[in-house]
Order: C-alpha cells, then structure tokens, then sequence
C-alpha cells in the first residue's frame, strides 16, 4: 500500500497543546487558539491545554501530564536560538525516534514567508512512547504554517505507528 493509501486512513485523535512562553498567559496565546481550531477542523479532539514558562521543567511536566491522555502534543514557542528557547532542548532527548524531515519542511515552508530567518527555528517532531510530538514556534503564522505540515500527515504517521495493532 503507498502513502497516498495510508493518507485516506481517518482517525479521530486526541491532541494536546501546550504553549511555551514566558509572556503570553491563556488569554493572549492567539498560537494556541490557532492551534486548538485546526486540532477541531481535522476531526481531532483538543485533549488538553497549558500555556507554561520557558523552563524544562514545566515543558516537561506539562508534556508528560498531557501525554498520558493524549496521542499527539503540539508545543509552541520556544524554539528559536536564545537563551530563553528550551523547548527543543526539553523534548528532543525524551523522543524514541526524531521525524528529522519535519523541521527541514518545516523551514523550507518558512523560508518561502520569512526568507533566511527561518533558518533560525529547531522546529522538531519525533515519537515518545508511541506518541507524537511537535514543537513548533510561536508566532500565529508559524502555528498555522505547523499546523498545515503536522495535519497533511497526521494521520499516515498514526497508521504507520499503530498499524500492528489496528
């Protein structure tokens, strides 16, 4: 069966979202907003939310609260080249298995918007326990942008994950 076969496989997932920032609480994360409605828009169910600080450890507990109940986690924020940026740093020595074409499309699509900032971003996907995880940055384009990646192939990624099983 190619991959076009395996995109026609629906599933309704449980998402998690957890946005990283120091400076946006729920009320202003318009990333998380965007996020939670593209979850909805693709039959997805939004499992959770957290909007947490620039520090591993609350990028950390929040993903593993979140992943106990949810089959994907979307991070945003955090995934630039300063020193406050950790989320990258936080998640990807938890993954089983890195998606490492995700931030190369990820910045490709990037570059087509912002030029040669995108190179810049570490945006990152990878698997945790049978579990799918992104970390995506902030900004509401880069969560759409993420958005439109992580959708696209969702569902083929779940497959491929669980196919023994289904």
């Amino acid at each position: 069966m190619g991959h076009q076969e395996h995109k026609k496989h629906s599933y309704h997932l449980r998402i998690g979202v957890i946005t990283v920032s120091s400076t946006r609480d729920e009320r202003s994360d318009e990333s998380g907003k965007i996020i939670a409605e593209e979850i909805k828009k693709h039959g997805h169910e939004v499992c959770g939310y957290k909007v947490v600080k620039d520090s591993k450890l609350d990028i950390l507990a929040a993903l593993f609260f979140l992943l106990q109940d949810c089959d994907a986690v979307i991070l945003n924020g955090g995934t630039g080249i300063s020193k406050r940026d950790v989320t990258v740093d936080s998640v990807a020595p938890i993954l089983d298995k890195e998606l490492l074409g995700f931030g190369e499309i990820f910045r490709m699509k990037s570059y087509q918007e912002i030029g040669t900032a995108a190179l810049m971003t570490r945006a990152l996907a990878g698997v945790c326990c049978d579990k799918l995880i992104f970390a995506i940055p902030g900004s509401p384009n880069a969560a759409k942008t993420g958005c439109e990646i992580i959708f696209e192939e969702i569902n083929h990624m779940w497959y491929e994950l669980h196919k023994d099983r289904i």
